[in-house]
């Protein structure tokens, strides 16, 4: 049995069996009766393996990927990456793409569920160390959702989660079905906890649209699992309705609204204290802050205080309903029996809360604010 070069060498551990098998051929000069004989497999499988990832390299992602492990296999630096040697391909650094496996599930937790969601594509340009997802809105307008480091963009495209749609200047990804499998995977829960309204009346039709997932939620009493859909928020499905008019009846500026005060909320969950007691901000409660313990990051630090402002700013019952459908992302019939109110009376309230919360970001940050991420 020949060796392993590709362990020897040290690669992430996260690498797919697949991408090892091509490296060890392509790079080291391992033949393909060596790889089978090594794998215990018939070497027309192993010749498949490396002829998808050949022709995987099309995407530019990938192609900036194996190019940089290439390099830490000690390869020759002056050979082009991409046979056209256009401008797509960024300078990268491979030593970037030694993250572990916790961080690449963290950030796959955090972007593929957004990526699941309607309407929604990665985008990413040669100059740009940062990758965005974007949701396609009416009017040729977009909504930024969330930011992730180009390198895990990179190993994203090599577990194969994300594919290129459309390359070019901005090429945009797509979530895959394998990626879909994966966030279904980091999602399951090992126990069936109780969960939110909407699991006791889901069927095997609707479960194939929908990504559950919980998170922690601090109360008086201790932790709870909250089970949520994932796939799509309250405000989302909110947007898509319209008035006698025919008019939406969430405007797209307060769409933006709740999306950014989702993902300040989503980062905030990134800091050493991933259950951050949110609910002392709901009615009844002490609203003198997120408690956290001053230590960790400054990203997740300043979103906790973003997210802070917010909330006082709208007050009991306003803070409320962002609270439980743009961050907690419970239904409105749902959050309507928790705070006790009539039926279809969430949405207005909600509509309502928003405007508030849009002027809250226009007075504090103008309309043309700090990026998130």
């Amino acid at each position: 049995m020949g060796p392993n070069l590709s362990a020897e060498i040290l690669l992430p551990a996260w690498l797919p069996d697949a991408v090892r098998l091509y490296l060890d051929h392509t790079e080291q000069g391992v033949s393909l009766r060596q790889l089978a004989r090594r794998e215990g497999c018939h070497a027309s499988t192993v010749m498949r393996q490396v002829r998808r990832y050949e022709s995987r390299r099309e995407d530019p992602l990938v192609d900036e990927a194996l190019c940089a492990l290439g390099r830490v296999q000690g390869t020759d630096q002056s050979q082009p990456c991409q046979k056209d040697a256009n401008a797509m391909t960024a300078p990268i650094r491979h030593e970037a793409l030694a993250m572990d496996e916790a961080t690449i599930l963290r950030e796959g937790r955090r972007i593929l569920r957004r990526l699941a969601e309607p309407e929604t594509v990665l985008a990413i340009a040669p100059d740009m160390e940062k990758a965005v997802v974007l949701r396609q809105l009416p009017g040729d307008k977009t909504a930024r959702l969330a930011v992730m480091d180009r390198v895990v963009a990179q190993a994203f495209a090599l577990k194969d989660w994300i594919s290129c749609r459309k390359p070019g200047r901005i090429a945009t990804y797509q979530i895959t079905q394998a990626g879909r499998l994966a966030l279904k995977r980091m999602q399951a829960e090992p126990q069936s906890g109780p969960g939110l309204a909407e699991a006791g009346t889901t069927t095997a039709f609707g479960d194939q649209h929908r990504v559950w997932d919980s998170r922690s939620v601090a109360e008086d009493g201790g932790e709870r699992r909250q089970r949520y859909n994932a796939a799509e928020s309250p405000v989302l499905v909110l947007a898509r309705r319209r008035n006698k008019n025919g008019e939406p009846f969430l405007t797209q500026d307060l769409v933006a609204a709740a999306e950014r005060l989702r993902e300040d909320f989503e980062l905030a969950q990134m800091g050493p204290r991933v259950a951050q007691n949110w609910e002392r901000f709901l009615t009844g409660g002490d609203r003198g802050g997120a408690a956290h313990d001053g230590h960790g990051s400054a990203g997740p630090r300043d979103a906790r205080d973003r997210v802070s402002a917010a909330l006082r700013d709208l007050g009991p019952g306003l803070g409320d309903m962002v609270l439980r459908c743009c961050c907690f992302l419970e239904g409105l019939e749902v959050a309507e029996k928790r705070m006790g109110w009539s039926a279809r009376s969430g949405k207005i309230v909600l509509r309502i809360a928003l405007q508030r919360l849009r002027r809250h970001y226009d007075e504090t940050y103008g309309k043309f604010g700090p990026l998130i991420g």
